[in-house]
């Protein structure tokens, strides 16, 4: 009688024990700020396990709550069903601990102010510090900026070629395209892995040098000063300069609904970081900027900006006047 075949039945069970963990288990978020909570719900949506971090409490509430306002929206529309929502939720976690990222193999700092209001290098530093202390050597540590070179974060950690650099665009959810930056020491496993992670999460690439404003915002604010100059010369109406840029050139809305999407404290602040880091006249904010963002009309956020927004719709204004 033949011998009986005797195999180890560990690769057939369900145990996890001794197996690898699969590349982008779990994904970490530090700051669940309007770009933090896009790259949550994105991630999410795509199969991923996401855990941010917040300072406070009522800030995670918070951000649970608007990213479940905008997949209520996503419902409305008949792009997703309340139970493919439950399922989203249910892989989303917020913590006030960054010890709960440890397990995480890539983490996306997306922290937009210091204590003062500011925008803050330093700040940033000190995230990517604390991730190193409770990350694995191998995890990715990205920033979504476009004004901080990565180089200068990744300088004082001991792994400085898991840090890159990209850019989620948050002007149009369906603008689903990111900007990717390698930093002097980003490796060549680490960027190819972020491809793969922008593919798992149906986005397209472009590879850009370090520089400050990548390309996305260099185009867009010289575009925003000129119409602004426009609007001052009164050479056309602003609903108008907004129609001809969705016409002529296509885009999906204009330059002014787009600031106001993206935020117009945002833009003036990171306008004055590509001026000091260029020294070029175009890269200044306009004074149409300037003055909406000292009267707090900083756009849809707060209900006004270069529009009025009622029931979420723009109604036009004059905001020179």
């Amino acid at each position: 009688m033949s011998e009986p075949i005797i195999e180890p039945i560990e690769n057939f069970g369900l145990s996890t024990k001794d197996r690898n963990k699969s590349l982008f288990s779990k994904i970490g978020v530090v700051g669940c700020g309007k770009d933090g909570r896009n790259i949550v719900r994105l991630t999410a949506s795509a199969g991923l396990e996401v855990t941010f971090i917040e300072i406070s409490q009522e800030k995670i509430d918070f951000a649970l709550e608007k990213i479940s306002q905008d997949l209520d929206t996503k419902i409305e529309s008949w792009g997703l069903t309340p139970g493919e929502k439950k399922t989203i939720m249910g892989r989303i976690n917020g913590s006030l601990n960054y010890a709960s990222l440890k397990d995480c193999d890539f983490v996306i700092e997306c922290v937009r102010y210091d204590d003062q209001g500011a925008r803050s290098t330093q700040l940033r530093k000190d995230v990517f510090k604390t991730l190193e202390s409770v990350l694995s050597p191998d995890a990715i540590i990205a920033t979504n900026a476009t004004t901080v070179i990565i180089s200068e974060l990744a300088a004082e950690l001991q792994y400085k070629e898991r840090c890159i650099s990209l850019h989620f665009p948050v002007a149009h959810p369906d603008a689903k395209i990111l900007e990717i930056v390698k930093g002097m020491y980003t490796s060549n496993e680490v960027y190819n892995k972020v491809l793969l992670f922008a593919k798992l999460i149906k986005y397209d690439t472009i590879d850009v040098h370090e520089s400050n404003g990548l390309v996305s915002l260099r185009l867009m604010v010289v575009m925003l000063n000129e119409a602004c100059q426009m609007l001052m010369e009164n050479v056309s109406a602003m609903e108008s300069i907004d129609r001809l840029f969705e016409v002529v050139y296509g885009m999906r809305v204009g330059i002014f609904r787009m600031a106001d999407i993206i935020g117009i404290e945002k833009l003036v602040s990171l306008m004055e970081d590509m001026f000091n880091e260029y020294g070029d006249k175009k890269y200044k904010p306009s004074p149409v900027l300037w003055r909406l963002y000292r009267t707090n009309q900083t756009g849809v956020a707060t209900g006004k900006g270069f529009y009025v927004y009622e029931n979420g719709q723009p109604v036009a204004t004059n905001c020179i006047n």
